[in-house]
């Protein structure tokens, strides 16, 4: 019977890290206003509470651009991804330069090569509940969530959004 108990009990476990694993990572595919693929968005939460975010992309426009988390997961192009909402804000101000910012939607800006080729690596730093990162911001509350690239740089600082201009490629975050 202890045999039992304890096989029972380290299933559990495993099933219990499992679930962890699973709802420690989330991806996007962006989207042109095209419809044509243009990158992917991966974030892993990391044992630290850290989020580990890297994008990938091609066919982008080059320059600084503003990189937001947007409120809803939808990325209709025919409103000029305009569906995915504000950025996801909670109770923060945009921007690093703004007292009361910055909100977790902010990111930093990615620089696209004159190829249009994009690769970016940063760390979101850890929730402040005990909750992950994910669940702490409400990345997969029941409307979701949306990764947009804008056509401009964020300035870091204006209201609502950095001033970055329209948005160019839009990807929901799935799990």
């Amino acid at each position: 019977m202890t045999t039992k108990l304890l096989g029972s009990g380290i299933a559990l476990l495993l099933s219990a890290a499992s679930a962890d694993a699973e709802a420690s990572t989330a991806s996007a595919q962006l989207k042109d206003a095209d419809g044509r693929d243009v990158g992917t968005v991966e974030l892993r939460e990391t044992a630290s509470g850290a989020v580990w975010l890297t994008v990938t992309g091609a066919g982008l426009p080059p320059g600084a651009h503003g990189f937001h988390i947007h409120e809803t997961g939808s990325c209709d192009a025919a409103s000029g991804f305009k569906s995915a909402g504000g950025h996801l804000a909670g109770e923060h101000q945009h921007g690093v330069l703004t007292r009361g910012g910055a909100h977790p939607g902010d990111l930093p800006n990615i620089h696209v090569g004159s190829g249009g080729n994009l690769k970016f690596e940063a760390f979101i730093a850890a929730g402040s509940s005990r909750k992950s990162w994910f669940q702490d911001v409400g990345l997969f509350d029941d409307d979701g969530s949306a990764v947009v690239i804008h056509a401009d740089a964020d300035d870091y600082m204006s209201q609502p959004s950095g001033n970055a201009g329209d948005r160019i490629a839009c990807g929901v975050l799935k799990q």
